[in-house]
């Protein structure tokens, strides 16, 4: 039994470790050593199985280490033909046409928002959305989508989150959660970074359940209230269609 659990802490610790390079694309031994709390010795046992396996590769130069073609590998079976994030692809371009703005899609994981989808606006200054990327659901117009069309239980959790942002009145975000519904869509303004703005809307399947979060954003000065008013139209729109593609 013993052996089994070092086994699995093991396992745990390696996966750690490829996690640390979701924040950095370069990391030595020392940082991840100090990112998960352990000692040198043991990242270096783990890293060099990574590293026979092709999960990850060190640079000889700079004693650093970033992932390794295995992992493309896998993340080439990671979608199929009929994943939302590539069924609904096209119509996120046609919108991101439309509007000007930077196009993601959001799905809950846990108490996060996972961006599982973007598209990139084709201005100079514009709101570069990194596929990947995971934000708490207590900021921002897609995670009061989430949270708005979420199971009440769900909504507790995050209300009772001990992490609340201190720039986010939590009762007033409660507040909002039911005008997100009456309206059907949400805004928020310099909620997670200062000088960006968006507005987000939910995409229902054909059975009525929420499955991810459609979001424009960009430069606050030039997404301004009234022009986030006169999108909303065109990206619950989107959104309708979306969900007409999607199980």
């Amino acid at each position: 039994m013993e052996e089994q659990k070092s086994t699995v802490r093991a396992v745990e610790r390696a996966l750690d470790i490829l996690l640390c390079f979701t924040e950095a694309t370069n990391l030595g031994l020392s940082e991840i050593a100090s990112r998960l709390d352990l000692h040198k010795s043991t990242v270096h046992r783990l890293l060099a199985t990574l590293e026979a396996k092709g999960f990850v590769i060190r640079n000889p130069q700079t004693e650093k280490y970033r992932l390794g073609y295995r992992v493309w590998e896998l993340s080439a079976n990671l979608t199929h033909p009929d994943d939302p994030a590539i069924l609904v692809l096209p119509e996120m371009e046609r919108l991101r046409d439309l509007v000007g703005e930077t196009i993601s899609l959001y799905v809950r994981d846990g108490l996060e928002r996972v961006r599982i989808q973007a598209v990139q606006s084709n201005h100079p200054v514009r709101r570069v959305a990194p596929i990947g990327a995971r934000m708490p659901l207590t900021v921002g117009a897609s995670s009061k989508v989430l949270v708005a069309y979420a199971d009440p239980e769900i909504q507790q959790e995050v209300l009772s989150e001990q992490n609340w942002p201190d720039n986010i009145d939590r009762q007033a975000f409660s507040q909002q959660l039911e005008q997100i519904r009456k309206q059907g869509y949400a805004t928020s303004v310099e909620e997670r970074e200062l000088g960006t703005a968006a507005l987000s809307a939910p995409i229902f399947n054909h059975n009525g359940k929420m499955v991810a979060a459609l979001a424009i954003s960009g430069p606050s000065n030039r997404l301004t209230a009234e022009k986030m008013t006169e999108y909303a139209i065109p990206m619950i729109e989107a959104a309708t269609r979306m969900g007409n593609m999607v199980q």
